[in-house]
């Protein structure tokens, strides 16, 4: 049993981010109190550039100057994006709705 102590996420749903290194920003859908993957895709990463496993994990709607996706980010790697450009990506629009101050905010859900 590991002893694990959870910290508030830094980024809340809605929020835009951009990865610290890599070019590609999106905004967050989903939120991992810690990491919640696969030991196969963590292991894929580079050692030197590895995340740590006890910190909040993000979902984005990303994309970069080619294509649009889904990301899956530690925290220590995201920035706020301060630009005020909206995202493109295509999923958006059924998850959020934009704000006249720019924000991403989750649609209202059908209840059954």
């Amino acid at each position: 049993m590991t002893d694990v102590t959870l910290r508030t996420a830094k980024f809340a749903i809605g929020a835009v981010v951009r990865h610290r290194i890599y070019p590609f920003r999106g905004v967050v859908f989903d939120v991992d109190p810690v990491f919640d993957n696969t030991e196969e895709w963590w292991l894929s990463i580079p050692e030197e550039v590895r995340p740590r496993k006890d910190q909040p994990f993000y979902h984005l709607l990303a994309e970069n100057a080619e294509t649009e996706y889904v990301a899956y980010v530690s925290e220590q790697n995201l920035v706020p994006d301060t630009s005020g450009e909206a995202l493109r990506h295509a999923g958006i629009a059924e998850m959020f709705v934009r704000d006249d101050a720019g924000a991403y905010r989750m649609r209202a859900r059908a209840t059954n």
